[in-house]
């Protein structure tokens, strides 16, 4: 894991206030989605679904600020859209590190050669660069040429500057553990802190449907790529029980509320990829009145092939603090790449089962 002391140990502090404190419910990373509008048109984003009208809808820094401070979560993720396009990013990055806040400003680099010198190297900023893999792969992602080679130079350029960075990755149809791999060993030798990866997540509203993962499929391909990483060194930004868990190897549902999303909109509804949920106007009303019951990949069809970090990671993390010896020997030993693996029932219709996570949540999605 490439995340600082200073981070692990602000969140460790975070974490035991809130077992001490006996609280059941709690976020540990606040995605902030200040806009929608992107510079990009992605084909599997389900973001930029929207009228101009919404997608000319900003928060302000107020607003901003007072959905942090409302929340109270150690660590920001700053999504979107594109959110260096906000006039207002450069003072509410300095508005959430006054508040010591750990910042991951999530971007696909277009913009960041040209607003660098808007911000200030800080231990509490990270630039979380959006990259699906190598050249052509992430080129035919975005629906774009050109935009692996200029986010490889604004990478080196905020490197260069002084620059906390990492790589938000999300895999699709058709990736190979070899590429993958290739990939991996790439972002290394940039010299990024850690890469964050995940299968995307299969948004009603992307424009194409065809480039998700599914079922069995996600689990063969993680198994495949970590037993090539087996004998390399890899940074990921992630608990080893959540990657024990893309291998198929750990029967989780996910923590919603770990990762609460604000937007334009208000509170979303029960988590950041499903957009047709519902708004709360405040956070405390988001944790009283969503019906968490409904959601999970045992309880509704819509999270049936979801295995996203910003629900599952919140439930490894839990794991990890109730199993710690399970937890570090998977850290020694690595993930379980061979044998069978875990059932997850598919869910037929919602169900009023209870979720079986408990909070928390390390680290975004883009």
């Amino acid at each position: 894991m490439g995340v600082p002391l200073r981070q692990q140990l602000a969140v460790a502090s975070y974490l035991l206030k809130q077992k001490i404190g006996g609280v059941k419910k709690y976020p540990l990373v606040l995605m902030l989605e200040p806009l929608f509008r992107c510079n990009l048109e992605c084909a599997g984003c389900g973001k930029i679904d929207y009228p101009d009208d919404i997608l000319d809808k900003r928060l302000s820094f107020e607003e901003c600020m007072q959905a942090v401070d409302e929340c109270g979560a150690p660590m920001v993720s700053i999504p979107g859209g594109e959110p260096l396009i906000h006039k207002e990013m450069p003072q509410i990055v300095a508005g959430l590190i006054e508040r010591k806040k750990f910042v991951y400003l999530c971007t696909n680099a277009l913009l960041l050669k040209k607003r660098i010198d808007d911000y200030t190297p800080s231990p509490y900023l990270t630039f979380s660069i959006h990259l699906d893999g190598m050249k052509e792969r992430h080129d035919t992602s975005v629906c774009q040429e050109g935009v692996f080679d200029r986010a490889v130079e604004a990478i080196k350029l905020a490197l260069g500057k002084g620059f906390r960075v990492t790589i938000n990755c999300t895999l699709f149809q058709g990736e190979t553990a070899p590429e993958v791999a290739e990939f991996l060993d790439y972002a290394m030798e940039l010299g990024v802190e850690g890469v964050t990866i995940a299968p995307g997540f299969s948004y009603e509203h992307a424009p194409q449907q065809d480039v998700f993962i599914k079922g069995n499929d996600i689990k063969e391909l993680f198994r495949g790529i970590f037993r090539i990483g087996k004998s390399r060194k890899w940074k990921l930004n992630h608990s080893s029980l959540y990657l024990d868990f893309l291998a198929g190897n750990q029967d989780y549902n996910c923590t919603p509320w770990g990762n609460p999303t604000r937007n334009v909109f208000g509170w979303q509804k029960p988590c950041y990829l499903l957009a047709d949920e519902g708004y709360a106007a405040t956070f405390n009303e988001l944790l009283e009145t969503t019906p968490w019951d409904k959601y999970g990949n045992v309880n509704n069809p819509k999270c049936a092939s979801c295995m996203a970090h910003c629900g599952y990671e919140a439930t490894a993390v839990e794991d990890m603090l109730k199993n710690p010896l399970k937890g570090l020997l998977t850290a020694i030993r690595g993930v379980n790449t061979e044998g069978d693996m875990v059932s997850v029932p598919t869910p037929l219709a919602p169900q009023s089962s209870t979720l079986a996570g408990i909070p928390i949540k390390v680290e975004s999605t883009h």
